[in-house]
């Protein structure tokens, strides 16, 4: 796919390329950034790493648009690829920041996050700390001018606090993080709430294009088959783990986690402590044996 689309008249996509450093070198990643157009400014839904502010700003230009324009960030959760490039962006334009009061302190205190959730190159990912402006709720319904409206969806699981945006009337829908992508690491915190958030984005009628973070965009029928997807695999990967925890009970996060890659493909090397926590959401609920 291509790195810059539009995806109807008011929306557009840029898919943001990184690294990532792994036990045996590094990972090729992306995320994407979404632009809104409004008659009272651009608001972005998230702004990936570090660095990608480069390439929201040539792509404003090219189409017509001024840096300047930028006037509200959503940031559907608080993770490195999502507010990598917020304070640089906030810098440049004074714009809004908007985010769910769970994430506020993540946004706020960068170093904080580092501390409690640690990722290889935190610090080259984000640009550094910034003031959220406005705190978010679900059901919660605002207006960018020329009819183009947004309601909050509250969908935590990835993180506490995440969340997924409808562009009312248009049907495109916003998922952050929300919904796993079978064939990559499953990075989540609380598997229950996941399972909840996607079938409630399962429940929004007549979506025409799903817009997610760390995959491909999707349209019509194909968007509910990548919802479905992602709930198959969130069952996948609880029976994984609870296979391992039979096998032995006595194994810490680190074993655990090993044990479960190796269980669904993946090198156990890849084994980390965002890993260890998917794990652990898991083992809470181990004698549930159907989850979704």
């Amino acid at each position: 796919m291509k790195t810059t689309m539009q995806i109807d008249r008011h929306v557009h996509a840029i898919k943001v390329p990184f690294r990532i450093l792994m036990p045996h070198g590094f990972a090729d990643r992306f995320v994407y950034v979404y632009l809104i157009y409004g008659t009272q400014g651009v608001c972005l839904i998230d702004t990936g790493v570090a660095s990608a502010e480069q390439a929201i700003f040539d792509y404003l230009r090219s189409t017509g648009r001024k840096v300047s324009d930028i006037s509200l960030i959503i940031q559907t959760h608080a993770h490195p690829d999502h507010i990598g490039a917020s304070r640089t962006i906030k810098g440049e334009t004074a714009c809004a920041v908007a985010a769910h009061p769970a994430e506020k302190a993540w946004i706020e205190n960068v170093q904080l996050q580092a501390r409690e959730r640690p990722v290889t190159d935190f610090d080259t990912l984000v640009a550094g700390s910034l003031a959220v402006n406005r705190l978010l709720e679900d059901g919660e319904v605002f207006d960018l001018g020329c009819g183009l409206k947004l309601k909050v969806l509250y969908t935590p699981g990835h993180s506490r606090g995440s969340l997924s945006i409808l562009l009312l009337g248009y049907n495109v829908l916003f998922s952050g993080d929300a919904i796993p992508v079978p064939g990559e690491l499953p990075i989540y915190e609380d598997v229950l709430a996941s399972v909840a958030s996607i079938k409630k984005l399962k429940a929004v009628q007549d979506i025409r294009f799903l817009l997610p973070s760390w995959d491909e965009p999707s349209r019509g029928a194909m968007a509910y088959e990548r919802m479905d997807a992602g709930l198959e695999y969130l069952q996948r990967v609880h029976d994984a783990v609870r296979r391992c925890s039979q096998q032995s009970s006595d194994r810490d996060l680190q074993e655990s986690s090993e044990c479960v890659l190796k269980d669904l493909g993946f090198p156990p090397e890849l084994a980390n402590p965002l890993m260890a926590r998917t794990c652990a959401a898991h083992l809470k609920v181990r004698n549930q044996k159907i989850i979704i």
